[in-house]
């Protein structure tokens, strides 16, 4: 199939990153905060100090997991016509953005703490939009206990959203057995859960090469209950992985390939994605910068990683994310946001996003939506064979005739071409405060008239009562 893509390594360089990978996990290892992981690690063939808390990692033990891992999954959801298999064959699969610690307010057009009602609000125009595939609680429960705020996310978004909902935070192996057991809700049991999993799990790494206790314990739950694991790596150059581009996607991979150990060691052949958000650090800012002209190509080479070992992956990325709402950045900014696309990635999130995924705006889902809806045709796959070649119509028409009124013109051209939206492609001239304008009346038409499937209120009621006791142990 053929299909736009950024490749930015050759097979020589991408055997290189390889072999330099495996060098790292054998001879540096990964420092692993939790005492169970450690010792599971070291039954399982690394070579642990545990003073140290250091796991070393051979090169059979981390091929084996490439093996053990399943090479096709599906990312369920309440829904059935929205269920996403991966890998991908066309334009990636799309979220919103997460975990923001704000939002910007569509009616008062200010910034706020954000709060479950904003979770539900940016679920309800992710069900309601067909460019977005799948949603990540956009933005942090402010208003709950901290160490629960990840079970409101969840929970919320699962109520208020059909598609598959991907968690962005886990805290501890508690957190992770409740999230276990609201998804098990949802399914009708936690067997039910394993074969349709819900929802799936960011599982961050801490660059450069470090597993905080509560994440990595609470990867191993999700591990043993069948929920997909997403191991993101955000290794920033500069700072949390070296300046050099080639560095930090050895660090980045070598930190994917000892997450995905820990999973296979956890459970065997449990579903497990390729993840990376890293890119360099703004040398006058010391902030991540995610316009960074290098950023796209981390992002594909890292793409191309997990293609190699068969993993879906999730390496690019999709948004405006400007200081506020609306389309202010520059068209530089612009160009690498739709390379970051095409990143060699299954899945990918960012609408909604504003202010480097500190905050998020509804307008901002849509305008982002709407650009995705134009930008996506750019990356789906077109049949390359004898009969899309179409000799016997070019035989047919012979030199200097017309394919125009060709009978095969006539049937094919709606399965080759896209067509534009025509009512969309005016609002793409116009300034970006009468482009909000048009996006803020239909975050309120969405949130007025679109109505999600509600939960039967006997498992909405459980799934409160979880939270509940969950709380209750945190402040016992």
């Amino acid at each position: 199939m053929g299909a736009a893509r950024v490749r930015f390594l050759d097979r020589d360089e991408e055997e290189l990153v390889h072999s330099a990978s495996l060098e790292c996990l054998k001879d540096i290892g990964v420092l692993v905060r939790s005492p169970v992981v450690l010792r599971t690690l070291e039954k399982s063939g690394a070579i642990v100090d545990p003073r140290k808390g250091i796991a070393k990692l051979p090169q059979d033990m981390i091929e084996g997991a490439i093996r053990r891992a399943p090479k096709t999954i599906r990312l369920y959801a309440r829904n059935p016509k929205h269920d996403l298999p991966l890998p991908v064959d066309g334009p990636p699969y799309i979220a919103t953005s997460g975990l923001a610690v704000y939002v910007y307010d569509h009616e008062t057009q200010t910034k706020r703490p954000s709060t479950r009602k904003d979770i539900a609000a940016f679920g309800k125009i992710t069900d309601s939009l067909d460019a977005i595939d799948y949603f990540w609680p956009t933005v942090t429960a402010s208003e709950v206990p901290e160490r629960a705020h990840s079970l409101h996310e969840l929970w919320t978004a699962l109520k208020n959203c059909t598609k598959h909902v991907q968690g962005v935070s886990i805290i501890s192996a508690d957190d992770a057995k409740a999230q276990i057991e609201l998804g098990a809700c949802i399914a009708g049991s936690k067997d039910e859960l394993r074969r349709k999993p819900y929802f799936s799990v960011i599982c961050c790494t801490i660059a450069p090469l470090s597993f905080e206790r509560g994440a990595v314990e609470g990867q191993v739950e999700l591990a043993k209950a069948g929920i997909p694991i997403v191991s993101m790596s955000m290794s920033l150059a500069g700072m949390s992985s070296p300046v050099t581009l080639a560095g930090t996607i050895v660090n980045a991979n070598s930190e994917n390939l000892a997450s995905l150990v820990i999973t296979q060691c956890a459970s065997p052949g449990a579903p497990h994605i390729y993840s990376s958000e890293s890119a360099p650090v703004d040398m006058t800012t010391g902030c991540i910068n995610y316009y960074a002209p290098e950023t796209p190509g981390i992002a594909a080479a890292l793409g191309q990683m997990a293609k190699r070992y068969g993993l879906p992956c999730m390496t690019g990325s999709w948004g405006v994310g400007g200081a506020e709402p609306g389309i202010p950045e520059a068209f530089t900014d612009m160009f690498g946001a739709a390379l970051l696309s095409m990143a060699n990635t299954d899945i990918a999130s960012g609408m909604g996003s504003i202010d480097a995924a500190k905050g998020a705006s509804l307008e901002q889902a849509v305008l982002d939506s709407w650009l995705w809806d134009d930008v996506r045709p750019y990356l789906r796959s077109f049949r390359i064979d004898r009969e899309t070649i179409a000799l016997d119509v070019m035989k047919a028409v012979g030199q200097g005739g017309t394919f125009l009124t060709h009978p095969h013109t006539g049937r094919t051209f709606r399965k080759e071409l896209f067509i534009r939206d025509q009512g969309w492609k005016p609002w793409q001239k116009y300034p970006a405060s009468k482009m909000l304008e048009g996006a803020r009346a239909l975050v309120r038409k969405i949130l007025k008239e679109h109505a999600v499937p509600q939960l039967d209120p006997d498992i909405a009621k459980k799934g409160d009562d979880i939270i509940r006791r969950y709380e209750k142990n945190l402040s016992g």
